[in-house]
């Protein structure tokens, strides 16, 4: 769980925070995003209005910190042995999680939100991953490139052809993203 700025990580405060997460993910697998309203999640959280405003502000930033749990990085990324398979796999993850549906409203609801920092959140989450298996790959005594640089060369165009292009990328084109990537070591 991703506790809010000046709450409490434990007691009350960690279960309300809890509900009114999980009113927002039911809400949002039952209903448009349009549809959503404080008082309608506060209603299904079992919370009242003045609780979700209190601790979240808006809306929006409550749907930000619901994609800002959603999005951290909980487990390690796959160790497959290698950096060029570590990063290939890590990067069809990565895509096919962004391209999904959750994954483009996670997205837009970080950068919509007004916070500055919750869209460096993403990525942070994503530099936790790289870092994973670029510090993987330096135990190994493998080559590799600095995270900056996985960043610029592998996530953003991942990021820019989901949400600026017309289709999806196929997952052997992020692999593609790598292979250049690492030809350049």
């Amino acid at each position: 769980m991703s506790p809010i700025q000046g709450t409490r990580t434990g007691g009350r405060s960690a279960r309300v925070q809890q509900a009114v997460h999980d009113a927002v993910r039911d809400l949002q697998s039952e209903r448009s995003r349009s549809e959503l309203s404080v008082p309608l999640v506060a209603q299904h959280a079992g919370v009242t209005p003045s609780t979700v405003y209190r601790r979240w502000g808006t809306l929006q930033e409550l749907l930000a910190d619901v994609a800002r749990e959603r999005m951290r990085p909980d487990d390690p990324p796959d160790d497959t042995g290698a950096l060029d398979t570590d990063l290939k796999a890590w990067a069809r993850l990565y895509l096919e999680e962004i391209s999904s549906s959750p994954g483009r409203e996670y997205v837009r609801d970080l950068v919509a939100s007004e916070g500055e920092e919750n869209s460096e959140q993403c990525n942070r989450y994503c530099q936790v991953k790289i870092r994973a298996i670029l510090d993987r790959a330096a135990r190994r005594g493998e080559p590799h490139p600095d995270a900056d640089t996985v960043t610029d060369r592998v996530t953003a165009p991942i990021v820019f052809r989901v949400f600026f292009s017309q289709g999806d990328p196929e997952p052997e084109w992020a692999e593609t993203l790598v292979d250049k990537l690492l030809a350049d070591l």
